[in-house]
Order: structure tokens, then sequence, then C-alpha cells
């Protein structure tokens, strides 16, 4: 890309963010819009980002007015109406969705796409980490905050492997032509933009066709996807049923982590830990751990079994992905991205499997509208897996509200105890009642309450003694 100033509608989201500091990074002048400040856009203002949060063209930094020098990326959760939008556009600068400019950047690199309805973010970033551990390099654009990283962009200095989350959402993965990807999952999701699971399934069908010739799917046992790709290698892997990768001998231990053996086509790597805790996170790690088997076979190099137990071991996760901020005898607090059904029911189980015995009360943001009409029965069916369900009202993010869609639809249909607190609110009304497990579920800005949930949470730990909640 040769121009130098790169203007971003929608600066503050998660895949954004990481293209800005690629750019920042780069050298070149970094501007953008969001509606809101997040700790995220205060990062970036601090790495050299011009950021302002009103809607207006006069907000565009003057350097930013020149087609000739700029490029506009925007994400599609802007809508195309947007008054910066519309100047640009009237204007003639070029103008691309984030996945493109993902794809351009993305070509000569060895392509490591983790694409999935769930799953996608922990997987794609600990295939980073895992690149970083084995060779000693790879770069990536992710979906997350990964905590080990420090940050959503890694910028390795040797080899060409490049790990990617494959976003589905507005078939923004079918700008990527991946060498080897992953699918964990094609659930119903974003039904407002595909219109039916069959549509759904469908485009994790075309991202399949887009792998480059030679490559490598690796697709989840029971993902019910085509594929009519006949110049790549399909593998299969799952949790712990065997297939061409898969865990086995699987113990949980202290603080809900697990030792395992990973079973792969060629060897079996025994007595492997995870640095961060859940089942749900091995067969996660499964997915990432085949793709770097696929990279190291295309690269003719040797597996190094040693340098993977370290670098599981020393994977520390994503921010909002199973995130302790309390873990004694007395109180647990976590916090999750968690959104969609699968992810809820995946979590709970998860969560269940570690913590045997204790009441787990569940505190979900719906997010988005038209995911909660679409879903709401499921949201209510994965949420009864927990002992007690608090949910806030909806989170709309892109979309304006739909009449009679509202957090009691998932209330109604829930068969545990279960009630409707206010965001602002949810801190103090913790302080009042019995808890023992307690996790924040969502993708909305359900997360600006984690500091205060912990603090009220940590504050009942000193002195107290286990509730027994299966009395009440």
């Amino acid at each position: 890309m040769e121009k130098k100033n790169y203007y971003f509608l929608g600066i503050g989201g998660i895949g954004m963010s990481a293209l800005a500091r690629y750019f920042l990074h780069e050298g070149c002048r970094v501007a953008g819009y969001d509606r809101t400040e997040s700790p995220l856009t205060r990062q970036l203002v601090a790495e050299g980002a011009e950021i302002h949060y009103e809607e207006s063209v006069e907000a565009i930094p003057a350097a930013m007015r020149d087609a000739a020098t700029t490029i506009v990326v925007y994400t599609p959760a802007v809508p195309t109406e947007h008054a910066e939008y519309q100047y640009f556009l009237q204007h003639g600068f070029t103008i691309e969705k984030r996945s493109q400019m993902l794809g351009h950047l993305s070509e000569g690199h060895y392509v490591m796409a983790v694409a999935g309805t769930h799953g996608k973010t922990t997987t794609s970033t600990l295939t980073a980490w895992l690149n970083l551990a084995l060779t000693e390099g790879g770069s990536a654009f992710l979906g997350g905050i990964s905590k080990n990283f420090e940050s959503n962009l890694y910028l390795g200095e040797r080899g060409n492997r490049l790990a990617v989350e494959a976003d589905e959402f507005d078939r923004s993965f079918l700008r990527l032509q991946p060498d080897v990807a992953v699918i964990t999952s094609a659930d119903a999701d974003h039904l407002d933009i595909y219109g039916t699971h069959e549509a759904v399934k469908e485009a994790f069908s075309q991202f399949v066709d887009r792998i480059k010739v030679g490559g490598a799917l690796v697709l989840k046992q029971g993902v019910d996807v085509a594929v009519n790709n006949r110049d790549i290698t399909l593998y299969r892997y799952a949790y712990d049923t065997p297939s061409d990768f898969y865990a086995t001998h699987i113990r949980l231990e202290e603080g809900g982590h697990y030792r395992f053996d990973l079973v792969m086509p060629d060897r079996t790597v025994q007595d492997c830990t995870l640095g961060i805790p859940g089942w749900v996170n091995i067969e996660n790690a499964v997915a990432a751990v085949a793709m770097c088997w696929v990279a190291a076979r295309r690269e003719g190099v040797a597996f190094d079994e040693e340098r993977l137990r370290w670098g599981l071991a020393h994977f520390q996760g994503v921010k909002r992905r199973f995130e302790f901020y309390v873990n004694t005898p007395t109180q647990v607090y976590m916090d999750d991205y968690a959104h969609h059904p699968r992810e809820l029911s995946a979590a709970l189980t998860s969560v269940r499997g570690m913590f045997p015995g204790r009441r787990i009360m569940a505190i979900f943001q719906p997010h988005l509208y038209t995911r909660t009409r679409d879903l709401y029965r499921e949201f209510a069916e994965a949420l009864s897996q927990a002992d007690e369900v608090v949910l806030l009202p909806i989170y709309p993010a892109r979309e304006e509200p739909i009449e009679g869609v509202c957090s009691e639809m998932i209330a109604a249909e829930v068969t545990i105890p279960c009630r409707i607190v206010e965001r602002e609110a949810l801190a103090e009304w913790l302080r009042e009642v019995p808890t023992d497990v307690v996790i924040t579920f969502g993708a909305g800005n359900i997360d600006a309450c984690c500091g205060a949930v912990a603090e009220v949470l940590s504050g009942k730990v000193l002195g107290s003694e286990p509730h027994d909640m299966k009395s009440e």
C-alpha cells in the first residue's frame, strides 16, 4: 500500500484496531472515528492515532481529506449512511472493508486462518503463540487481546506464518485465501445477514473453496459444512473423539486446568498441560496444534514436542475469554465474551466441570436485537445449565430496537431462577445477594462492570465461609 494516511471508520473495533496498529507500526498516519471511547481507543491514541467520537465531517483531520494520499477502511458495523462514509464516497476516496485490507496484508504470507461461529479467537491466538514457541517467529492479526502479546497484533521478525481470525460476519472471510484453515463451528448466527442457517453453512463451504491448492482444512468432527475443494487435504479434529487430531487421557487438575495427551496422525505427545482452564480450551488447543503440525509438514521442519509442551503450558489466553478476576474456595468470578447459545453452553459445561458442587450464577447481556429474536429459546436452554440466571437489557451495537424484542423473552423460557438487572446496578445488587461462582457473559459493554463486580466479590472473600447454596 503506497498511501501513507489511513482513516478508520469504527477504529475501536477489535479487528479494526489491529489494522490501525499495523499501519502505526509502519510509520503511517492513522486517524479514525468510533461511537464511544474505550480502553482500545485510548491505547491507540497513546500509540499515535487521532480519534474522535462525534459523527462529523469537520472532525476528520485536514490531512485525511486528500483522496490522493488517504485510504479509508471501514467495518460493516458502520452504516453506509454515516456522514463521514458518505463524504469519502462522494469525494472519490479509496474505501475498503476491514476484510479487504486484511486480505491485502496477508499476501505473501503462509496464512493460517481460523473460522467458526465460536472458538476462533482463542484458537487463532493460541496458533500465533505456538508459532512463536515452535519457530521463534510468525505474525498475527487477532480478534482479541492476547495476554501473551498484550495486543491484538503481533509482528514477528522471523518466518512468514500469519495467524488470522476469519470472521463470517458480512461474509468477510471470503476475502482471505488461506494456506491452512480451521473451522470450529458453523452454527446459526448472524441471521440478520444470512437469513437462514443453510446460507451460513453455504458461506463456510465457500470459505473452504478459497483454501489454496495444496493447502489443508482442519474441520471439527461433526460440523456440517460441505467440502467441495478437491485440491486440499482434509483433516478432522475433536475434543476426545478419535480423529486425526484429538486429546486423550484427560485429567482434571487444581484450578480447573487439565493434563492430557495429544494424538496426531504421526505421533502422540504425552503429558501436555494448557495454561488456561476449561475443557473447551483443550478442544481449541487441539485445533491450533493441528494447524502448526500442517505448517511444519509444509515447511519440512521437525515438530519439536518439548517446545510444544512449553508453548501450551505458558499460554495465558485472551482477555474476556475465561478471564478470572477472583478464584478462591469461597468466591469465584470470571468474565467471558460468549454471546451465542453454543458458546454459553460450552462455557457453562466447562465451568461445571471445573467447580463441581458449586452454585453457578450466569449473568448475561444479550448482544443484538436480531440475535435475541432469532435465538431466545436457545439462549434460555443454554443458560438454564447454571443454577441462577441474571439478564441485563439487550446491547444494541449497530442495531435499532425491534418492537417486542427484549431480555424478558429469554427470561420467560429459562427453567431456573432468573431476574433482570440494569447494568449500572449490577455490582451493588451482587453485594446484597449470596454468591459462589459468578460468570458474566456478553459481547457488548458488560465488561465495563468487571472491575466493580470483582471489587464487590473480592470483598466477600475476607472472613467468609463457603456458602451452602444447595440447601436454599
